[in-house]
């Protein structure tokens, strides 16, 4: 058993320390922010810690850290953080849940959290601090890019490439063989059947609410 700080105190980081203490054998001893953003002195029960002076009490020799920053910046501010982690010696912790199914061959990274029900086909490999939120299904052969962030219910064909920084929405879906530019944002619902240039935004028409009320309606 491994102790960790979880860097953040959003519901992700409660999140984070709620799937490790229920499904690992890590043990999630504090929770840290950078001092400037620190409000509470407790989270969960457990101390909320100024990043700065983390190392006096929860040092690297003895702590593993996980980064539970959201998509801000397109993922960048979640990058940052994990960057100046590494550079304070820390190991970054990557967590994998055991209802995840996938068939040991899978390349992940450093500060990845991958949720129960994602199917990773053979022949993954997937970057350093990725998020795959629950229910996602990677295609055989693909590759998903570092720092970033799938939602729930994703579906990556095969033989795609996700570059980095990319954010995927619920229910988005990727056609085999595409590659997704750099820093994409690929809207809830959307369908891509075609490869992707840098930075760009995909955001599919919202359905809009009906001219009839519910009662006008014979079901």
């Amino acid at each position: 058993m491994s102790k960790v700080v979880v860097f953040g105190t959003g519901s992700f980081a409660e999140v984070v320390q709620f799937y490790l203490e229920h499904d690992s054998e890590h043990e999630v001893v504090a929770f840290t922010v950078h001092g400037a953003h620190l409000s509470q002195a407790e989270l969960r029960g457990l101390p909320v810690v100024p990043f700065e002076r983390l190392r006096e009490t929860y040092p690297p020799e003895t702590h593993e850290m996980y980064v539970a920053v959201g998509y801000k910046g397109v993922n960048r501010v979640r990058a940052a953080i994990c960057a100046e982690a590494r550079d304070a010696g820390y190991r970054l912790l990557t967590y994998v849940s055991s209802r995840c199914t996938h068939w040991g061959d899978t390349r992940i990274g450093d500060n990845c959290f991958i949720f129960e029900n994602n199917t990773l086909q053979p022949f993954v490999t997937i970057g350093d601090n990725v998020v795959m939120w629950s229910g996602n299904h990677i295609g055989h052969h693909s590759t998903v890019g570092s720092h970033c962030f799938i939602t729930s219910h994703v579906v990556i064909s095969g033989h795609c490439t996700i570059g980095d920084y990319s954010f995927l929405g619920v229910n988005a879906t990727l056609r085999d063989g595409i590659t997704i530019g750099q820093a994409n944002v690929i809207g809830g619902g959307a369908i891509i059947m075609k490869s992707t240039r840098d930075g760009e935004v995909y955001a599919p028409v919202r359905t809009e609410a009906d001219a009839r009320s519910s009662d006008q309606i014979r079901m």
